[in-house]
């Protein structure tokens, strides 16, 4: 399965997380229970968090890795073809036959409104023994980025190793929980989250620039070394303990096509700066993440959207 050529090779980027296969059904309206409806469209794609991060770092040459588990199943195989064939390791992608690959099956009506139903499946069943084998890999890397599609318990396992071993962290909550284990701010050099997250752990209502900024001071007072909170069309702010005046950077105008899956644009985007340009400014990273999700939004679905680096003005690099 590894397409990576050893156990120790140092990774930019190594990402811990989830897959999902996107099933995405276009109807015209979305069925009452016990329907059957007609649709008129039909797509299979590459999702979950986790891999979506992944494949936007690479895209931009970060040298990355992936550490989750899929179903022993056509969904497992095809997304360990997706991660090959842009050119990420699947040296700690695992499969099992215990569970399937992880699912979303998705309906979306004339209106942009949808139904989906998430079976996290194979994600669930990633565990320590799993972790144990890429340790060296997250305890080389140059960054780790984690969220919260597995277990909890897990991505603050791997936060641990990363962050002791002196790796730059990333951490993503999302879908967030308020109950989350304070070691998780402890452990993050980068917390990076949208305004719905930001709310859920703060409890602070986000629905402008000074809003965020309440919420950031509270998850610096958490232990955070560094806060960025995104805001979609209001861009991110950005709060860190050696800068606690919150610094908006807001986004360019440009006509969405599709937002799915920005927010990972973002955090990928990110992972790779951390890790290329480790002397750049936190502030001069997200300006430029931020210019590379915008452009994810303006082309249809989700890793589709994620731009390369050759397709990328030259002055981001």
């Amino acid at each position: 399965m590894s397409n990576s050529p050893s156990a120790t090779a140092v990774h930019d980027v190594v990402v811990v997380g989830s897959c999902m296969t996107d099933l995405v059904s276009f109807a015209p309206r979305l069925p009452k229970p016990g329907e059957t409806i007609h649709g008129h469209k039909f797509f299979i794609g590459f999702g979950g968090k986790g891999a979506n991060q992944c494949i936007q770092a690479a895209r931009l040459g970060a040298k990355a890795a992936m550490v989750c588990k899929v179903g022993n199943d056509t969904f497992g195989e095809n997304y360990i073809e997706n991660f090959k064939s842009n050119g990420i390791s699947t040296e700690y992608v695992a499969q099992t036959s215990e569970a399937s690959t992880g699912v979303a099956s998705i309906t979306v009506n004339d209106d942009g409104q949808n139904e989906i139903v998430i079976v996290a499946g194979a994600n669930l069943l990633l565990n320590s023994e799993d972790l144990e084998q890429a340790s060296n890999a997250i305890r080389c890397a140059k960054v780790v980025v984690c969220q919260l599609e597995i277990q909890t318990a897990i991505s603050l396992e791997a936060l641990k190793i990363a962050h002791d071993a002196g790796v730059k962290t990333i951490f993503n909550p999302a879908p967030a929980t308020a109950d989350l284990d304070p070691d998780f701010y402890k452990k993050t050099d980068v917390f990076c989250c949208n305004e719905t997250e930001a709310e859920i752990l703060t409890g602070v209502e986000v629905s402008n620039v000074e809003d965020a900024g309440k919420a950031g001071s509270i998850l610096l007072e958490k232990g955070c070394s560094a806060v960025i909170i995104t805001m979609g069309v209001k861009g991110s702010l950005l709060m860190s303990l050696e800068n606690q005046t919150p610094c908006h950077i807001p986004t360019r105008k440009v006509k969405a096509v599709d937002t799915t899956g920005a927010g990972d644009s973002f955090v990928g985007a990110l992972a790779f700066y951390m890790a290329h340009y480790p002397c750049m400014e936190l502030e001069e990273m997200s300006r430029r993440a931020c210019d590379i999700a915008t452009v994810s939004i303006q082309s249809q679905g989700t890793q589709t959207s994620y731009p390369s680096r050759a397709q990328l003005p030259q002055e981001l690099f």
